[in-house]
Protein backbone atom coordinates (compact mmCIF):
# COMPACT_ATOMS: atom_id res chain seq x y z
CA UNK A 1 0.00 0.00 0.00
CA UNK A 2 1.37 3.44 -1.04
CA UNK A 3 2.35 5.93 2.42
CA UNK A 4 0.06 8.42 3.11
CA UNK A 5 1.27 11.93 2.74
CA UNK A 6 0.09 14.96 5.27
CA UNK A 7 1.77 15.59 8.37
CA UNK A 8 2.73 18.98 9.30
CA UNK A 9 2.53 19.23 5.41
CA UNK A 10 -1.44 19.12 5.40
CA UNK A 11 -1.42 21.32 8.15
CA UNK A 12 0.93 24.10 6.98
CA UNK A 13 -1.28 24.04 3.35
CA UNK A 14 -4.81 24.72 5.62
CA UNK A 15 -3.11 27.38 7.04
CA UNK A 16 -1.52 29.38 4.32
CA UNK A 17 -4.84 28.78 1.85
CA UNK A 18 -3.69 31.96 -0.12
CA UNK A 19 -0.82 30.02 -1.44
CA UNK A 20 -0.75 28.46 -4.70
CA UNK A 21 1.72 25.84 -6.51
CA UNK A 22 3.06 25.93 -9.55
CA UNK A 23 5.21 23.16 -12.36
CA UNK A 24 8.37 25.42 -12.86
CA UNK A 25 9.20 27.29 -9.45
CA UNK A 26 11.39 29.68 -8.96
CA UNK A 27 12.42 29.18 -4.77
CA UNK A 28 13.99 32.11 -2.86
CA UNK A 29 15.14 31.78 0.96
CA UNK A 30 17.34 33.47 3.48
CA UNK A 31 20.24 32.41 4.72
CA UNK A 32 19.95 29.70 7.85
CA UNK A 33 20.63 31.79 11.31
CA UNK A 34 24.29 31.78 11.76
CA UNK A 35 24.52 28.79 14.32
CA UNK A 36 21.88 26.90 12.59
CA UNK A 37 24.05 26.94 9.06
CA UNK A 38 26.45 23.82 8.93
CA UNK A 39 26.10 23.14 12.85
CA UNK A 40 23.66 20.41 12.92
CA UNK A 41 22.10 19.76 9.54
CA UNK A 42 20.03 16.56 10.50
CA UNK A 43 17.85 18.96 12.55
CA UNK A 44 16.95 21.96 9.87
CA UNK A 45 13.52 22.02 9.07
CA UNK A 46 11.79 20.39 6.40
CA UNK A 47 10.10 22.17 3.41
CA UNK A 48 6.18 22.07 3.67
CA UNK A 49 3.81 22.42 0.13
CA UNK A 50 2.40 25.39 2.23
CA UNK A 51 5.77 26.87 2.07
CA UNK A 52 5.25 27.88 -1.46
CA UNK A 53 3.71 31.22 -2.43
CA UNK A 54 3.25 31.83 -6.05
CA UNK A 55 4.99 34.79 -7.86
CA UNK A 56 4.33 34.27 -11.49
CA UNK A 57 5.70 32.37 -14.90
CA UNK A 58 7.88 33.18 -17.90
CA UNK A 59 8.41 31.85 -20.98
CA UNK A 60 10.52 30.73 -24.48
CA UNK A 61 10.85 32.22 -27.39
CA UNK A 62 8.47 30.28 -30.36
CA UNK A 63 11.40 30.00 -32.76
CA UNK A 64 14.01 27.55 -34.41
CA UNK A 65 17.09 28.57 -35.90
CA UNK A 66 19.18 28.05 -39.00
CA UNK A 67 16.14 26.28 -40.24
CA UNK A 68 16.31 23.56 -38.65
CA UNK A 69 12.64 22.42 -37.45
CA UNK A 70 13.80 20.35 -34.31
CA UNK A 71 15.77 23.44 -33.00
CA UNK A 72 12.82 24.26 -31.33
CA UNK A 73 11.99 23.92 -27.62
CA UNK A 74 8.11 22.42 -28.28
CA UNK A 75 7.67 19.02 -27.67
CA UNK A 76 10.93 18.94 -25.55
CA UNK A 77 11.27 16.58 -22.81
CA UNK A 78 13.28 15.59 -19.52
CA UNK A 79 16.68 17.96 -18.65
CA UNK A 80 17.52 21.03 -17.33
CA UNK A 81 20.46 22.29 -15.53
CA UNK A 82 21.10 25.92 -14.25
CA UNK A 83 24.68 28.10 -14.49
CA UNK A 84 25.16 29.29 -10.70
CA UNK A 85 27.53 31.84 -12.29
CA UNK A 86 25.56 33.16 -15.14
CA UNK A 87 22.11 33.19 -13.57
CA UNK A 88 21.02 31.38 -16.64
CA UNK A 89 19.47 28.08 -17.55
CA UNK A 90 20.33 25.46 -19.99
CA UNK A 91 16.79 24.04 -21.47
CA UNK A 92 16.56 20.63 -23.95
CA UNK A 93 15.43 21.29 -27.55
CA UNK A 94 12.41 19.12 -29.27
CA UNK A 95 12.83 15.41 -28.58
CA UNK A 96 13.77 14.96 -32.37
CA UNK A 97 16.49 17.24 -31.77
CA UNK A 98 18.27 16.60 -28.31
CA UNK A 99 20.09 19.58 -28.29
CA UNK A 100 20.52 21.76 -25.14
CA UNK A 101 20.35 25.71 -25.28
CA UNK A 102 21.24 28.54 -22.64
CA UNK A 103 18.73 31.26 -21.78
CA UNK A 104 17.93 33.99 -19.92
CA UNK A 105 15.84 33.99 -17.53
CA UNK A 106 13.41 36.96 -17.22
CA UNK A 107 11.46 38.19 -14.52
CA UNK A 108 8.02 36.63 -14.05
CA UNK A 109 4.87 38.18 -14.11
CA UNK A 110 1.33 37.02 -12.39
CA UNK A 111 -0.77 36.34 -15.27
CA UNK A 112 -2.01 32.99 -17.25
CA UNK A 113 -2.24 34.33 -20.42
CA UNK A 114 1.06 33.30 -22.57
CA UNK A 115 1.06 36.56 -24.46
CA UNK A 116 1.32 38.43 -21.06
CA UNK A 117 4.51 36.85 -20.08
CA UNK A 118 8.32 37.86 -20.69
CA UNK A 119 10.41 35.53 -22.56
CA UNK A 120 13.44 34.53 -21.82
CA UNK A 121 16.31 35.19 -24.57
CA UNK A 122 19.23 33.11 -26.08
CA UNK A 123 22.55 33.01 -24.67
CA UNK A 124 23.68 30.03 -26.41
CA UNK A 125 22.36 28.67 -29.83
CA UNK A 126 20.99 24.72 -30.33
CA UNK A 127 23.73 23.04 -30.08
CA UNK A 128 24.88 18.75 -29.67
CA UNK A 129 26.36 18.53 -26.32
CA UNK A 130 27.21 14.79 -27.26
CA UNK A 131 29.29 16.03 -30.38
CA UNK A 132 27.18 12.86 -32.10
CA UNK A 133 27.73 10.49 -28.88
CA UNK A 134 24.67 10.31 -27.44
CA UNK A 135 23.79 7.03 -29.19
CA UNK A 136 27.07 5.51 -28.53
CA UNK A 137 26.32 2.09 -27.13
CA UNK A 138 24.37 1.31 -30.57
CA UNK A 139 21.21 0.71 -28.45
CA UNK A 140 17.75 -0.34 -30.73
CA UNK A 141 15.13 2.26 -30.21
CA UNK A 142 18.06 5.35 -29.67
CA UNK A 143 18.85 6.76 -26.58
CA UNK A 144 17.31 10.31 -25.06
CA UNK A 145 19.66 12.96 -23.10
CA UNK A 146 18.62 13.07 -19.77
CA UNK A 147 19.38 14.99 -17.26
CA UNK A 148 22.00 18.21 -17.00
CA UNK A 149 23.96 19.57 -14.14
CA UNK A 150 26.32 22.44 -14.09
CA UNK A 151 29.32 21.53 -11.70
CA UNK A 152 32.56 23.89 -12.16
CA UNK A 153 33.65 24.68 -15.00
CA UNK A 154 31.91 21.44 -16.79
CA UNK A 155 28.26 20.41 -18.02
CA UNK A 156 27.55 16.89 -16.84
CA UNK A 157 24.71 14.91 -18.59
CA UNK A 158 23.21 11.63 -18.70
CA UNK A 159 21.49 9.63 -20.90
CA UNK A 160 18.92 6.66 -20.97
CA UNK A 161 17.44 4.40 -23.21
CA UNK A 162 13.82 4.82 -24.87
CA UNK A 163 13.06 1.17 -24.99
CA UNK A 164 15.49 -1.35 -24.00
CA UNK A 165 13.94 -4.61 -23.69
CA UNK A 166 17.47 -6.57 -24.31
CA UNK A 167 19.06 -4.83 -21.40
CA UNK A 168 21.95 -3.65 -23.47
CA UNK A 169 22.67 -0.10 -21.48
CA UNK A 170 25.95 0.04 -19.71
CA UNK A 171 26.99 3.56 -19.77
CA UNK A 172 24.65 7.05 -18.48
CA UNK A 173 27.07 9.93 -18.20
CA UNK A 174 29.27 12.31 -20.08
CA UNK A 175 31.21 15.56 -19.05
CA UNK A 176 30.80 18.26 -21.99
CA UNK A 177 32.26 22.12 -21.56
CA UNK A 178 29.86 25.21 -21.36
CA UNK A 179 30.17 26.54 -24.49
CA UNK A 180 27.67 24.80 -26.45
CA UNK A 181 29.39 24.81 -29.60
CA UNK A 182 32.56 24.20 -28.87
CA UNK A 183 34.13 20.69 -29.83
CA UNK A 184 36.17 18.52 -28.43
CA UNK A 185 34.83 19.27 -24.81
CA UNK A 186 33.12 16.23 -24.70
CA UNK A 187 33.87 12.62 -22.99
CA UNK A 188 32.01 9.63 -22.18
CA UNK A 189 30.19 7.50 -21.84
CA UNK A 190 30.90 6.50 -18.31
CA UNK A 191 29.46 4.10 -15.79
CA UNK A 192 27.83 4.90 -12.90
CA UNK A 193 27.15 2.55 -9.90
CA UNK A 194 26.61 -0.78 -10.16
CA UNK A 195 22.63 -0.24 -10.76
CA UNK A 196 21.10 -0.64 -14.05
CA UNK A 197 21.83 2.53 -16.03
CA UNK A 198 17.61 3.01 -15.97
CA UNK A 199 17.92 4.09 -12.32
CA UNK A 200 21.27 6.61 -12.49
CA UNK A 201 20.37 7.90 -15.88
CA UNK A 202 18.46 11.06 -15.47
CA UNK A 203 18.13 13.77 -12.99
CA UNK A 204 20.75 15.32 -10.70
CA UNK A 205 21.67 17.80 -8.08
CA UNK A 206 24.16 18.93 -6.16
CA UNK A 207 24.12 17.81 -2.29
CA UNK A 208 24.43 20.79 -0.21
CA UNK A 209 27.94 21.34 1.43
CA UNK A 210 26.31 20.98 4.95
CA UNK A 211 25.01 17.50 4.27
CA UNK A 212 28.01 16.23 1.93
CA UNK A 213 29.83 14.24 4.85
CA UNK A 214 26.52 12.50 6.04
CA UNK A 215 25.81 11.62 2.13
CA UNK A 216 29.41 10.79 1.64
CA UNK A 217 29.31 12.50 -1.80
CA UNK A 218 28.27 15.83 -3.76
CA UNK A 219 25.98 15.22 -5.68
CA UNK A 220 22.86 12.67 -6.79
CA UNK A 221 21.54 11.16 -10.15
CA UNK A 222 18.69 9.33 -10.48
CA UNK A 223 16.15 8.09 -13.00
CA UNK A 224 12.49 6.57 -13.21
CA UNK A 225 9.76 5.55 -15.26
CA UNK A 226 10.82 4.29 -18.89
CA UNK A 227 9.04 1.63 -20.50
CA UNK A 228 10.69 -1.56 -19.07
CA UNK A 229 9.93 -1.71 -15.50
CA UNK A 230 11.54 -4.46 -14.80
CA UNK A 231 14.85 -2.93 -14.49
CA UNK A 232 14.53 0.51 -12.89
CA UNK A 233 12.62 2.08 -10.19
CA UNK A 234 9.02 2.19 -9.26
CA UNK A 235 9.29 5.68 -7.84
CA UNK A 236 12.01 8.26 -7.15
CA UNK A 237 15.63 6.90 -7.16
CA UNK A 238 18.57 8.53 -6.58
CA UNK A 239 22.30 7.89 -5.65
CA UNK A 240 25.06 9.80 -4.27
CA UNK A 241 28.46 10.49 -6.59
CA UNK A 242 31.40 12.84 -7.44
CA UNK A 243 30.66 14.05 -10.49
CA UNK A 244 34.88 14.63 -10.60
CA UNK A 245 35.03 10.94 -10.32
CA UNK A 246 33.94 11.00 -14.07
CA UNK A 247 36.64 9.55 -16.04
CA UNK A 248 39.00 9.39 -13.62
CA UNK A 249 37.67 6.37 -12.32
CA UNK A 250 35.87 3.27 -13.62
CA UNK A 251 33.13 2.22 -12.58
CA UNK A 252 32.00 5.92 -10.87
CA UNK A 253 31.20 4.82 -7.36
CA UNK A 254 27.66 5.42 -7.03
CA UNK A 255 25.63 4.65 -3.68
CA UNK A 256 21.88 4.36 -3.88
CA UNK A 257 20.28 6.27 -0.88
CA UNK A 258 16.42 5.64 -2.01
CA UNK A 259 14.81 3.20 -4.96
CA UNK A 260 12.06 0.93 -5.38
CA UNK A 261 13.08 -1.76 -8.12
CA UNK A 262 10.32 -4.37 -8.87
CA UNK A 263 10.74 -6.58 -6.17
CA UNK A 264 10.52 -3.99 -3.88
CA UNK A 265 7.56 -1.93 -4.82
CA UNK A 266 6.87 -0.23 -2.04
CA UNK A 267 5.19 3.13 -3.14
CA UNK A 268 2.52 1.08 -5.58
CA UNK A 269 3.32 -1.68 -8.48
CA UNK A 270 3.00 -1.10 -12.13
CA UNK A 271 -0.06 -2.75 -13.32
CA UNK A 272 -4.08 -2.23 -13.72
CA UNK A 273 -5.83 -1.14 -10.55
CA UNK A 274 -7.17 1.82 -8.36
CA UNK A 275 -5.77 4.86 -8.19
CA UNK A 276 -2.75 5.39 -6.84
CA UNK A 277 -0.94 8.85 -7.61
CA UNK A 278 2.01 8.20 -5.78
CA UNK A 279 2.89 5.56 -7.96
CA UNK A 280 1.61 4.31 -11.04
CA UNK A 281 1.80 3.11 -14.67
CA UNK A 282 1.61 6.67 -15.90
CA UNK A 283 4.07 8.03 -13.11
CA UNK A 284 7.04 10.41 -14.82
CA UNK A 285 10.24 11.82 -12.66
CA UNK A 286 12.10 14.41 -14.31
CA UNK A 287 13.63 16.41 -10.96
CA UNK A 288 15.22 16.69 -8.11
CA UNK A 289 16.69 19.48 -6.22
CA UNK A 290 17.54 19.49 -2.23
CA UNK A 291 17.51 23.19 -1.15
CA UNK A 292 20.74 24.33 1.15
CA UNK A 293 19.03 24.73 5.01
CA UNK A 294 16.72 22.34 4.74
CA UNK A 295 16.68 18.24 4.99
CA UNK A 296 14.21 18.04 2.21
CA UNK A 297 15.30 16.25 -0.88
CA UNK A 298 12.06 17.00 -3.46
CA UNK A 299 11.33 14.94 -6.82
CA UNK A 300 9.45 16.35 -9.22
CA UNK A 301 7.11 14.88 -12.09
CA UNK A 302 4.19 14.01 -12.66
CA UNK A 303 1.49 11.36 -12.47
CA UNK A 304 -2.05 9.68 -12.93
CA UNK A 305 -4.77 10.62 -10.23
CA UNK A 306 -7.27 8.09 -11.46
CA UNK A 307 -7.56 4.20 -11.75
CA UNK A 308 -4.55 2.45 -13.67
CA UNK A 309 -5.83 0.86 -17.14
CA UNK A 310 -3.27 -0.20 -20.15
CA UNK A 311 -5.23 0.16 -23.21
CA UNK A 312 -6.57 2.33 -25.76
CA UNK A 313 -7.95 6.22 -24.55
CA UNK A 314 -11.75 6.83 -24.80
CA UNK A 315 -14.06 10.07 -23.72
CA UNK A 316 -17.16 7.52 -23.79
CA UNK A 317 -17.54 6.04 -20.44
CA UNK A 318 -20.06 3.32 -21.48
CA UNK A 319 -16.87 2.19 -23.65
CA UNK A 320 -14.42 1.64 -20.38
CA UNK A 321 -13.46 -2.17 -19.63
CA UNK A 322 -14.85 -2.99 -22.95
CA UNK A 323 -12.37 -5.20 -26.06
CA UNK A 324 -10.58 -2.87 -28.77
CA UNK A 325 -11.03 -3.82 -32.55
CA UNK A 326 -6.85 -5.02 -31.28
CA UNK A 327 -7.35 -7.18 -28.57
CA UNK A 328 -6.55 -4.24 -26.03
CA UNK A 329 -9.65 -2.58 -23.87
CA UNK A 330 -10.94 0.84 -23.39
CA UNK A 331 -9.74 3.17 -20.84
CA UNK A 332 -11.29 6.05 -19.96
CA UNK A 333 -9.25 8.93 -21.05
CA UNK A 334 -10.30 12.18 -22.66
CA UNK A 335 -6.68 13.41 -22.78
CA UNK A 336 -4.77 10.74 -24.66
CA UNK A 337 -6.48 8.51 -27.42
CA UNK A 338 -3.06 6.39 -27.85
CA UNK A 339 -2.88 2.73 -26.77
CA UNK A 340 -0.80 2.52 -24.21
CA UNK A 341 -0.73 3.76 -20.07
CA UNK A 342 -3.53 5.61 -18.74
CA UNK A 343 -4.64 6.70 -15.40
CA UNK A 344 -6.85 9.82 -16.61
CA UNK A 345 -6.66 12.60 -14.67
CA UNK A 346 -3.28 13.85 -14.86
CA UNK A 347 -1.45 16.26 -12.52
CA UNK A 348 2.43 17.83 -11.93
CA UNK A 349 3.33 16.46 -8.97
CA UNK A 350 6.02 16.45 -5.94
CA UNK A 351 7.32 13.64 -3.38
CA UNK A 352 9.30 14.89 -0.73
CA UNK A 353 11.89 12.86 1.55
CA UNK A 354 13.52 13.37 4.83
CA UNK A 355 17.27 13.26 4.36
CA UNK A 356 17.88 11.79 7.61
CA UNK A 357 16.33 9.15 5.89
CA UNK A 358 18.49 8.96 2.92
CA UNK A 359 21.13 9.16 5.25
CA UNK A 360 19.73 6.08 6.87
CA UNK A 361 20.19 3.90 3.85
CA UNK A 362 23.70 5.36 3.35
CA UNK A 363 24.72 4.16 6.10
CA UNK A 364 23.55 0.71 5.81
CA UNK A 365 20.88 1.27 8.12
CA UNK A 366 17.68 0.87 5.86
CA UNK A 367 17.41 -0.47 2.19
CA UNK A 368 16.63 2.10 -0.49
CA UNK A 369 12.68 1.04 -0.54
CA UNK A 370 12.44 1.30 2.87
CA UNK A 371 12.26 4.80 2.87
CA UNK A 372 8.80 6.99 1.84
CA UNK A 373 8.41 10.59 1.09
CA UNK A 374 6.67 12.49 4.16
CA UNK A 375 4.75 14.31 1.29
CA UNK A 376 3.55 13.38 -1.69
CA UNK A 377 0.89 16.05 -3.81
CA UNK A 378 -0.35 17.32 -7.14
CA UNK A 379 0.97 20.75 -7.65
CA UNK A 380 -1.94 23.48 -8.80
CA UNK A 381 -0.57 25.61 -11.48
CA UNK A 382 -1.87 28.35 -12.72
CA UNK A 383 -2.21 26.88 -16.37
CA UNK A 384 -2.56 22.93 -15.99
CA UNK A 385 -0.05 20.72 -16.99
CA UNK A 386 0.39 16.76 -16.94
CA UNK A 387 4.03 16.54 -16.46
CA UNK A 388 7.05 18.44 -15.72
CA UNK A 389 10.70 18.06 -17.64
CA UNK A 390 12.99 18.61 -14.62
CA UNK A 391 13.85 20.69 -11.73
CA UNK A 392 16.91 23.18 -10.31
CA UNK A 393 18.08 25.09 -7.84
CA UNK A 394 20.54 27.71 -7.46
CA UNK A 395 22.20 27.88 -3.81
CA UNK A 396 23.90 31.37 -4.56
CA UNK A 397 20.27 32.87 -5.25
CA UNK A 398 18.15 30.57 -3.38
CA UNK A 399 15.90 30.07 -6.16
CA UNK A 400 14.20 26.68 -7.70
CA UNK A 401 13.11 26.75 -11.36
CA UNK A 402 10.48 23.64 -12.23
CA UNK A 403 9.76 23.70 -16.03
CA UNK A 404 6.23 22.93 -16.85
CA UNK A 405 5.44 20.31 -19.87
CA UNK A 406 3.60 21.14 -22.81
CA UNK A 407 1.27 23.50 -22.01
CA UNK A 408 1.05 26.38 -24.20
CA UNK A 409 1.36 27.10 -28.28
CA UNK A 410 3.00 24.36 -29.65
CA UNK A 411 2.89 21.95 -26.97
CA UNK A 412 5.88 24.50 -25.31
CA UNK A 413 6.83 24.75 -21.85
CA UNK A 414 6.17 27.11 -19.60
CA UNK A 415 8.28 28.15 -16.20
CA UNK A 416 6.39 28.96 -13.07
CA UNK A 417 7.92 31.21 -10.07
CA UNK A 418 7.28 30.62 -6.75
CA UNK A 419 8.93 32.04 -3.23
CA UNK A 420 9.67 29.50 -0.17
CA UNK A 421 9.30 30.64 3.21
CA UNK A 422 12.37 31.85 4.65
CA UNK A 423 14.18 29.65 7.10
CA UNK A 424 13.83 32.05 9.96
CA UNK A 425 10.05 31.19 9.37
CA UNK A 426 10.10 27.92 9.27
CA UNK A 427 11.79 27.79 12.42
CA UNK A 428 8.81 30.34 13.90
CA UNK A 429 6.38 28.05 12.57
CA UNK A 430 7.43 24.60 13.96
CA UNK A 431 9.05 21.46 12.36
CA UNK A 432 8.50 18.20 12.44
Amino acid sequence: MAPASGGIANERIQSRKHARVCAVCVLVATALPGSMALADPAIQPRVAIGDLHYLGAFKLPSVWSAGNPDATFSYNDDGLALNPATHTLFVKSHVYGQMVAEMSIPAPLDSIDPNALNSAGFVQDFADITEGNLDQENIANGMHLGGLLVYGNRLIGAEWAYYDGASEQTKSHFTSGLTLAASADYHGMYTVGDLFPAFVGGHMTQIPPEWQGAFGGRALTGHCCTSIIGHQSLGPSASVFNPEDLGMLDPVPAHPVVNYPIDHATLGAWGVGPANPVYNMSTTITGVVFPPGTRSVMFFGGTGLGPSCYGEGTSDPNLVGQPTPDGSVWCYDPDNASKGTHAYPYSAYVWMYDANDLVDVRNGTKNPWQVTPYFSGALTLPVAADALNGAVYDPATHRLYVEEACVIGDCEPLFQVFELMTVDEIFADGFQ
